[in-house]
């Protein structure tokens, strides 16, 4: 069963495995699949699921909504966001205006079928919108009982400060920061995670298995696995590809592998377990497109890995990993999509 962590300098206690439904819901798999991924989530003690409007262009908002209706809300930790292209995509349907802030949200908790959610995240940084304007417009979701927390997500060291003493000032609680972070992507580590330990903020990290690539399923010079994200032209495809552009990066996931028989652990639950060895990572995301990928992810929880062993991690990917801490900010549009 999943075990729980405190979220930020707050009270609110989170699942430390978290249900995603990026690239799932409302695209890849049917809805029936996604309700029974759900039901094992909830089966396996998973409490907290994270979404986003912009997911399937709102489906999958919807389903998770269907999926989770007749719990018990007090039960559940919600998280969504806000900041992409949603709907028409007409001029004011992107960014974190207080505009499509306040409309935003609406047409989320519509969505989900709630009165409020847990956490809404900005999903980018705004260029375009003074950050006064959008922590205000949060501030006011917060005051009237729509959203309990505020979080962002893939925002540099220097933006989540600049957001925190603003929330401080409007008297709501930035307790989360959403970035990607694996083994083989560490951007955050030399200034986004320390800044956010001085401020009281929690990493919920995404791609913790790197798109697929952790799990061994792709072996270096055999054809990709048909159905895996590498063949699916709807999205996976692109997000998943820049790792096969890495020399060597293949072979070097395959010495992992001793490393997780020694742990009793797939490659992909070595992975998970592997962020949640940072103090600052309140939870990993999983995506499932099938109940089984649920209930394996799930015995990631409460792993311990020795130093030694974290220690020949490194060894074996080397030169592979990505530190470079101003991947943060390149991973944001320069100027608000359309």
């Amino acid at each position: 069963m999943v075990t729980y962590r405190y979220l930020g300098n707050s009270g609110l206690k989170i699942s430390e495995i978290t249900y995603g439904n990026w690239l799932t819901h409302g695209s890849q798999v049917e809805n029936d699949t996604a309700k029974a991924c759900v039901r094992a989530a909830l089966d396996a003690g998973i409490t907290s699921f994270d979404t986003a409007d912009v997911y399937a262009n709102t489906a999958a908002e919807t389903v998770l909504g269907e999926a989770l209706r007749g719990q018990r809300r007090e039960s559940l930790e919600i998280f969504t966001k806000v900041y992409w292209p949603t709907g028409p995509k007409g001029p004011n349907d992107s960014g974190l205006s207080r505009k499509h802030i306040l409309e935003s949200i609406n047409g989320s908790l519509q969505r989900l079928q709630t009165d409020y959610v847990d956490l809404y995240q900005a999903h980018r940084y705004d260029t375009e919108t003074p950050l006064e304007e959008t922590m205000q417009a949060f501030a006011d979701v917060v005051r009237q009982g729509k959203a309990l927390y505020i979080g962002v997500s893939e925002w540099t060291a220097d933006q989540i400060r600049a957001g925190h003493a603003l929330a401080q000032q409007l008297g709501i609680q930035l307790i989360s920061s959403q970035p990607q972070y694996s083994m083989l992507w560490r951007v955050i580590e030399p200034e986004v995670v320390p800044t956010s330990r001085e401020l009281g903020i929690s990493q919920i990290v995404w791609s913790p298995v790197a798109q697929g690539i952790l799990t061994g399923k792709y072996l270096p010079g055999a054809p990709l696995p048909a159905g895996s994200r590498a063949t699916d032209t709807r999205g996976g495809a692109d997000m998943i590809g820049r790792f096969f552009q890495v020399p060597g990066l293949l072979e070097r996931v395959q010495l992992l592998k001793p490393i997780a028989d020694e742990l009793g652990l797939t490659l992909a639950q070595l992975a998970v377990a592997w962020v949640l060895q940072n103090s600052n990572v309140a939870a990993a995301i999983i995506g499932a497109s099938r109940p089984e990928q649920v209930q394996e992810n799930v015995r990631a929880s409460g792993v311990t890995i020795p130093a030694e062993l974290l220690a020949r991690i490194d060894e074996a990917l080397g030169g592979t990993v990505v530190r470079d801490a101003s991947m943060t900010a390149a991973s944001s549009p320069s100027s608000r999509p359309s």
